[in-house]
């Protein structure tokens, strides 16, 4: 397993700031920039504030307007990105190794030196409301939405990250100024940096860039895991041609054995075009096109999902053949041979091997394990524990999880 092993250095800044170098024979470098905050995290009124701060940061510093900070970011001649989700807000670039000081430079000053301008505010403001409507006219948004608000009564899964159209419009620059102040610190930080220089070059340029940035005290709001619902819900719209069905499980206080086992049992379940929902729902009854598992680990939002896309007139039987498969493994009418769980092994190590080769997905991985708190070389202990998974683990977890779940139908509204 040694060989999965890559050369990297893992160190604290004087401000707080964690910075994970990783070198490596490589022309492409990365450079992840990790805000330990994310939507999980807002209060009821406040759904969509992480977001939208997100996207402030891109309209101007104390240095450079919106229009020079754009400009800079293109002149690096790669891609450049951000994302917010539930747990953390991610600032990364993916360029030629020789403008990794370059992209430092600007996403200090993106990060450390946003001003938010008042007209640029109104602008986005409008952007991201175009950005929650669109949500709605997708289908499988809208109906992974539709089950998550139905599931919970206090869980902030209960509301897109994107947030809800009314904060949104309410927002002010003071609100958006008081999240960034309070939560971007550089000890609420971390920085992920794949690339061919040292490492001691790398920090340099980093303590340069990031090291005005002044460490302040901070306090994540408390979260506390919420059960799904037992229930069923129907919702219609309008000018479809799809129906479609969404199941939610939702759980906590797996082991770390029990949650490989369950990555095994998601991917036989529902992650393959030879998984079990597939084989059933499209091979053989031929109810549906499309019909897969989402599986989420991450802690306080640990869920797995099961969705499928199918005719109005097939939702009954869909529900049916949906829980008799989830009735067949439960009872151990499913067997799991040895073969599965050696595919699943397979699986995973190309999984590691192609997030190993490729500098952003290595980058974005490590930013990632860091901020929650794991170690950056879990996998290699994961492939090492695969070894003891077996089919009853595989039972087991299912007699876990795969029990009460919300479902949510979306129908055509006549």
């Amino acid at each position: 397993m040694a060989t999965y092993k890559f050369d990297t250095r893992d160190i604290i800044l004087e401000n707080g700031i964690r910075l994970i170098t990783i070198k490596r024979d490589t022309q492409i470098a990365s450079v992840h920039v990790g805000i330990n905050i994310g939507a999980l995290y807002e209060k009821k009124d406040m759904r969509g504030i992480a977001h939208f701060v997100e996207h402030m940061l891109f309209k101007g510093t104390k240095t450079r307007s919106n229009e020079e900070l754009n400009y800079d970011l293109e002149c690096l001649g790669g891609e450049y990105n951000a994302y917010t989700d539930y747990k953390c807000t991610v600032y990364n670039t993916t360029t030629l190794n020789e403008e990794v000081e370059n992209c430092i430079k600007i996403l200090g000053d993106l990060v450390t030196n946003s001003i938010f301008p008042e007209e640029q505010i109104e602008k986005e403001r409008n952007v991201i409301i175009s950005e929650v409507k669109s949500g709605k006219d997708d289908l499988e948004d809208l109906s992974f939405n539709k089950i998550n608000n139905a599931a919970f009564i206090h869980s902030p899964l209960k509301c897109d990250v994107i947030g809800k159209e009314s904060n949104i419009k309410k927002f002010k620059k003071k609100d958006l100024i008081d999240f960034y102040k309070r939560y971007y610190v550089p000890n609420n930080c971390v920085i992920s940096i794949v690339s061919n220089y040292d490492h001691d070059y790398i920090k340099k340029v980093v303590e340069l860039e990031f090291g005005g940035w002044i460490k302040n005290n901070f306090e994540r709001p408390e979260v506390s895991f919420e059960k799904n619902a037992n229930k069923t819900i129907v919702s219609h719209k309008k000018d479809i041609e799809q129906s479609t069905v969404v199941y939610l499980f939702a759980f906590d206080k797996l082991t770390k054995k029990e949650e490989l086992a369950l990555r095994v049992l998601n991917h036989k379940l529902g992650e393959s075009g030879n998984s079990i929902l597939f084989r059933r729902l499209r091979e053989e009854k031929g109810l549906a096109y499309d019909v897969y598992t989402s599986l989420d680990l991450s802690e306080k939002l640990k869920s797995l999902y099961i969705y499928t896309s199918i005719s109005e007139e097939n939702v009954n039987e869909t529900l049916d053949s949906i829980d008799e498969c989830i009735d067949d493994i439960i009872n151990e009418r499913i067997s799991f041979d040895d073969k599965s769980i050696e595919l699943m092994k397979k699986v995973f190590k190309t999984a590691v091997a192609s997030t190993l080769e490729d500098s952003t997905d290595l980058g974005n991985y490590v930013v990632h394990q860091a901020m929650e708190g794991e170690n950056i070389y879990e996998f290699v202990d994961e492939m090492e524990n695969l070894n003891n998974i077996n089919q009853d683990d595989l039972y087991d977890v299912a007699r876990k999880i795969l029990k009460k779940p919300t479902i949510h139908v979306l129908l055509r509204e006549e």
